[in-house]
């Protein structure tokens, strides 16, 4: 072990001290916003911090069948609205510390809204992506397996898969671009630490800034209580951030007694409505945008 790594998980231990035992859920708090968001500025990439995290856990845990957490239901975004950090101060426009390239193209991407003038790959039938994922308000699922969990978003489709079976990354002369990425995890009791790299370059959301394609992340889920899961999630990016983006997020589990809710399929041009086109600014924008159809003319 190098003694770069010893100082990292160091580190991580120290800041450990500060999580206090919950009760109910025989998991940890987490640390506050500062501690989290120091945690991750100890480390030069998110592979670091995955590793270090992986040694305090004594290398994780294989869940079995009779020990998964309880995260069935039906879940929808808590907290936030669209923005990706829902701690976001009113008065800041991202709590992203972005570099000097990329300030500039967020703050360019402000004042072509303000023109109205936005493009969305959404208005194209594209998947969000991840990590973009994290911030859309559709219905989603939680499906955990001893080798696999699976977080699903109504909203195009979209399937995320954490491989929980000791496998690696795909090797480095087989990685590309996708559009959510290789996700890799292992558990820490119930906690469900996770590596996600191989992502495309992309937005944050309508209004944020753009991420590179040599973005990675880190996350931490765990249930809060009988209703709540958050995440703990890190993101690096050297071309785009001067140091990792720390946020937090809350999925809430809807009352559904009579078990009505359902995810159903997505398919976002099966109305005239859901047709778009490029403008000359370079907006998207509607076909023949109505709130009629055939049998009301």
């Amino acid at each position: 072990m190098s003694s770069g790594t010893k100082t990292t998980s160091r580190a991580v231990l120290l800041l450990s001290t500060a999580f206090v035992a919950v009760s109910v859920f025989g998991q940890t708090a987490r640390l506050d916003r500062e501690a989290s968001a120091e945690l991750g500025r100890q480390f030069e990439t998110a592979e670091a911090l995955y590793e270090a995290l992986t040694e305090e856990a004594g290398g994780g845990q294989r869940l079995e069948w009779d020990n998964l957490p309880a995260w069935s239901g039906i879940y929808t975004r808590g907290r936030g609205r669209l923005n990706f950090d829902p701690d976001r101060p009113a008065d800041m426009l991202t709590t992203a510390k972005l570099t000097p390239e990329y300030q500039a193209r967020f703050e360019e991407t402000l004042r072509l809204r303000e023109q109205g003038i936005e493009y969305d790959p959404l208005s194209y039938c594209q998947p969000p992506g991840f990590p973009r994922w994290i911030t859309e308000p559709n219905l989603r699922e939680f499906v955990v397996t001893p080798d696999q969990t699976w977080f699903l978003n109504e909203l195009a489709n979209d399937i995320r898969r954490v491989y929980t079976d000791g496998r690696e990354h795909t090797p480095v002369e087989d990685r590309y671009p996708l559009y959510n990425g290789d996700s890799i995890g292992f558990w820490d009791g119930h906690r469900l630490i996770v590596h996600t790299n191989q992502l495309m370059e992309g937005i944050y959301q309508r209004a944020h800034p753009n991420h590179s394609d040599q973005i990675e992340t880190v996350e931490i889920w765990q249930q809060v209580d009988d209703r709540n899961i958050d995440v703990d999630l890190w993101v690096y990016d050297p071309p785009s951030l001067l140091e990792p983006w720390y946020t937090r997020q809350t999925y809430t589990k809807l009352t559904d007694p009579e078990k009505r809710l359902r995810i159903r399929y997505w398919n976002c041009s099966e109305n005239q409505n859901n047709s778009t086109f490029i403008t000359e600014e370079g907006a998207t924008q509607f076909t023949d945008f109505s709130f009629t159809t055939e049998d009301d003319e």
